[in-house]
């Protein structure tokens, strides 16, 4: 067994993530049997003495069935109300799955916003520690109830990948459909799996698709998911929710992505991946290389532009001349303040404005 199928067959804290498409159906709704078996494995899993975090997809899918719908509506609204439908369908029935083991289950809904605000991310983290602390296995989903387009994570693999560093887990679980990472879309004719993955090298000529009718993710989302969440330090599994009990017992199924970055703190995680951008700074060359390779902070002599709207303590882009972006930081100034400052050295500039335009602490390569 590789180091990486032993490191998720042995966590003790475990994120699983459950695509829609493994517990609905377009005609049917909720397929209790298979939500129950996957439930079975999990509690199997938990009874062992792991604790886990489930990432559920499916409130969609489960409330086009009670609305008469053959397929997942694609405008905003409706799906807003095929998510208020099934949200409680969807809830009630891990409710009764879980309450056949002497589990406790409770939902926590999130939109990217609640992890793009710094402080909505801290309260975040409290809650999951405190579900823990209580025993309660945790059911997240996106908010699909209120998210606009503008804040949504946009499917539930890069939710997953996110919950997992929110709560320290040692491992994430991808369960969906298809029996892990193939060369090519294995509906359509002879694909290889992809059994390992521990670099860029690994997926080389890998051809993803989209989602399918009940889904939003599909092959693409899975693969970044599980990049963003290695890179992070975090070993991923995806694998079919049809082989779960080998999935969450030996972990020798599907494809197995190892840990190829190193342990993020939150902090530094939430900058990299969770918080939204919402500006850019145009660094020349000497800046470049004191971010990338001295670590240092950015002062306002290495900055050539300024794009966006934002204000001070507000996340923004850090840009080479080639418009490559190099690193994500938390920016120390307003957008209006900086036009006048850049290219003047710290020494030139008025007392009240001697400081970092990013501070190395608050400043994370990409």
């Amino acid at each position: 067994m590789s180091p990486t199928r032993q490191a998720v067959a042995q966590a003790r804290h475990l994120v699983v993530k459950i695509g829609s498409s493994s517990l609905t159906t377009a005609v049917g709704g909720l397929d209790r049997a298979r939500l129950d078996t996957l439930v079975d494995a999990l509690a199997a899993r938990v009874a062992a003495g792991t604790y886990v975090v489930m990432v559920s997809s499916g409130a969609i899918a489960a409330g086009l069935a009670p609305l008469g719908l053959r397929r997942r509506p694609r405008d905003l609204a409706t799906q807003q109300a095929a998510a208020s439908v099934g949200q409680l369908a969807l809830g009630y029935a891990y409710v009764q799955s879980w309450t056949r083991h002497g589990r406790t289950v409770g939902q926590v809904l999130l939109t990217s916003d609640d992890l793009v605000r710094r402080a909505h991310y801290r309260n975040a983290q409290r809650t999951f520690a405190r579900l823990r602390g209580l025993g309660v296995v945790p059911v997240v989903n996106e908010n699909d109830t209120v998210v606009t387009d503008e804040i949504r994570f946009g499917d539930n693999d890069r939710l997953a990948a996110l919950v997992a560093h929110l709560v320290g887990a040692d491992a994430l679980v991808l369960l969906s459909d298809v029996g892990g990472l193939y060369d090519s879309d294995p509906r359509l004719g002879a694909a290889r799996l992809v059994p390992e993955v521990t670099g860029p090298a690994d997926t080389c000529g890998v051809r993803v698709g989209d989602g399918g009718v009940l889904g939003t993710g599909g092959m693409a989302s899975k693969l970044e998911a599980a990049t963003v969440a290695s890179q992070a330090g975090v070993p991923v599994l995806l694998a079919a929710a049809t082989q779960v009990g080998r999935a969450l017992g030996p972990a020798d199924v599907g494809t197995a992505f190892a840990a190829t970055g190193a342990r993020l703190s939150a902090r530094r995680f939430w900058l990299r991946h969770a918080a939204g951008a919402t500006g850019r700074l145009r660094l020349d060359d000497g800046a470049v290389r004191a971010v990338v390779h001295r670590r240092r902070s950015l002062l306002a002599a290495g900055i050539t532009g300024v794009e966006g709207d934002f204000e001070a303590g507000d996340v923004v882009e850090l840009v080479d001349g080639r418009d490559v972006v190099i690193a994500r930081g938390m920016v120390g100034f307003d957008a209006a303040e900086l036009p006048e400052l850049i290219g003047r050295s710290t020494r030139d500039l008025p007392a009240e404005l001697r400081r970092e335009v990013v501070h190395a602490d608050d400043l994370v390569p990409v």
